[in-house]
């Protein structure tokens, strides 16, 4: 998802989908540690996601 798209909703759906993708960022780990993840690059997509709706909430604080 794009930062555009995601800038564009309210605040309370940017918590409910940051609380999800760290849900996901902890699977993947937990995956990647028993060796059960096929793409390690997930792990990577899934930090940048979450910075994403990090950078969204700060700037709707800011606004």
């Amino acid at each position: 998802m794009k930062y555009t798209e995601i800038a564009q909703k309210s605040r309370e759906e940017l918590e409910k989908m940051l609380k999800e993708k760290k849900m996901e960022l902890f699977e993947l780990k937990l995956k990647l540690k028993t060796m059960q993840l096929s793409n390690p690059n997930e792990i990577r997509a899934c930090r940048k996601e979450i910075a994403r709706i990090k950078t969204a909430i700060n700037a709707q604080r800011e606004a």
